[in-house]
């Protein structure tokens, strides 16, 4: 009898996923685009060096998306040494203002150091100056069918 694992027989588990250089964040930007958030869910935590986001993205990474509706999952998206958050076109606070997220890079300046742009629909952006690049992704709610039932086109 073989008992080896199957590709089959894994199931799709929360995600947790951190980032420490630019290629990194590259896969993380990926997961969290088109993720949606109210503005009053973002959190500068100025002596922590720590700013989050509990935002509602899309899981790109759903194997059985053929066989049911698209879905969405709570994730925080938090980023560590954190020197400074700067925004353009983004109303803090609001809870009535849902923000989209389109893409996110890092800049670097004097390594480790640089700048996180995390680019919004509709024109805004927060750019975060950190002194090294620190970022996770992790689910932190089951998921659950998209309120559109529509997946949003996802560019290559």
């Amino acid at each position: 009898m073989n008992d080896d694992a199957r590709f089959e027989d894994g199931g799709e588990a929360p995600l947790n996923l951190g980032a420490l250089d630019a290629d990194d964040l590259v896969v993380i930007s990926s997961l969290v685009q088109d993720a949606v958030f109210p503005a009053s869910e973002m959190r500068w935590l100025k002596r922590e060096g720590r700013f989050a986001l509990l935002l509602n993205r899309v899981r790109w990474e759903d194997a059985g998306a053929k066989r049911h509706a698209p879905e969405r999952v709570q994730s925080v998206l938090m980023f560590s040494n954190v020197q400074a958050v700067a925004s353009q076109g983004v109303p803090k606070g609001d809870a009535d203002t849902v923000l989209s997220l389109l893409h996110m890079a890092f800049d670097e300046s004097e390594s480790p150091s640089g700048q996180v742009t995390l680019t919004l629909a509709g024109d805004g952006a927060i750019r975060l100056t950190v002194e090294a690049l620190d970022v996770t992704l992790k689910d932190v709610t089951r998921p659950y069918v998209a309120p559109s039932k529509k997946r949003p086109n996802h560019p290559d």
